[in-house]
């Protein structure tokens, strides 16, 4: 089996919070070839445009992860490839992000209606905003949230359909059509994907791996990368 992965990041901080995880990797004993992909650009309209913008220009043959909305858009497209895709892996990601009748663990509908509309406003305030909900739960929320800060801030117009893709995608039924391997790993203080959801995943794929990191952040990748490495690398290469 492959040990070829490529990771997508989450929504509006660039592909840098992806990096000390990918160095952590890549210092294996059995290291992991790991690739971090951009998301697309709003050339690609809608999801259905970035799932085919992303499945033309990333490899057959590779495991897909990533993080948050990175991670649902993974699942989509290991779901699209079927056999031609190894293995899935995700990080902090809720099936839907945005809370519907039969998923009520994730982010209530109103609030993310007033998430879009102060991105529309003030998308640099907003990006400082979500960089401080992403660090809430960490053991050092205020220097992580710095540190996500960082990233270099994307145009309005992107942030803005990558809230449209985040709040229409529900990988549900692309996690249960899909039969190869899947880890899942969640944060066990995070701030924006609700702890409920874990269980609700659990029944809903039970044949797929999924852990908790305790006492992390929804940016737990960054916060503390050798937390998880041992479990992302063990799965790929098992």
């Amino acid at each position: 089996m492959s040990d070829r992965l490529i990771l997508l990041p989450g929504w509006g901080l660039g592909t840098d919070a992806l990096e000390p995880l990918v160095a952590a990797l890549q210092q294996l004993v059995e290291p992991v070839q790991v690739q971090i992909e951009p998301l697309p650009t709003p050339d690609a309209a809608g999801l259905a445009g970035w799932l085919d913008a992303l499945d033309a220009c990333l490899p057959d043959g590779a495991w897909l992860g990533g993080w948050s909305l990175g991670g649902m858009l993974a699942a989509e497209l290991a779901a699209r490839r079927g056999e031609r895709c190894p293995g899935l892996l995700t990080l902090a990601s809720n099936p839907c992000f945005v809370a519907r009748d039969d998923w009520p663990d994730a982010m209530p509908a109103e609030t993310f209606e007033a998430f879009l509309t102060a991105c529309e406003a003030d998308p640099k305030t907003l990006l400082k905003r979500f960089a401080s909900l992403c660090a809430q739960g960490a053991a050092d929320p205020r220097g992580l949230s710095r540190r996500l800060a960082v990233a270099e801030p994307a145009s309005t117009q992107t942030l803005v359909e990558s809230l449209h893709v985040l709040a229409e995608l529900d990988t549900r039924a692309a996690l249960q059509a899909f039969a190869g391997p899947q880890l899942h790993l969640f944060a066990g203080s995070d701030s924006l994907v609700p702890v409920g959801a874990v269980s609700a995943l659990r029944k809903l794929v039970p044949k797929a791996e999924i852990g908790v990191v305790e006492r992390a952040s929804h940016g737990f990748m960054l916060e503390d990368p050798d937390r998880v490495v041992g479990a992302i690398g063990a799965f790929v290469h098992e």
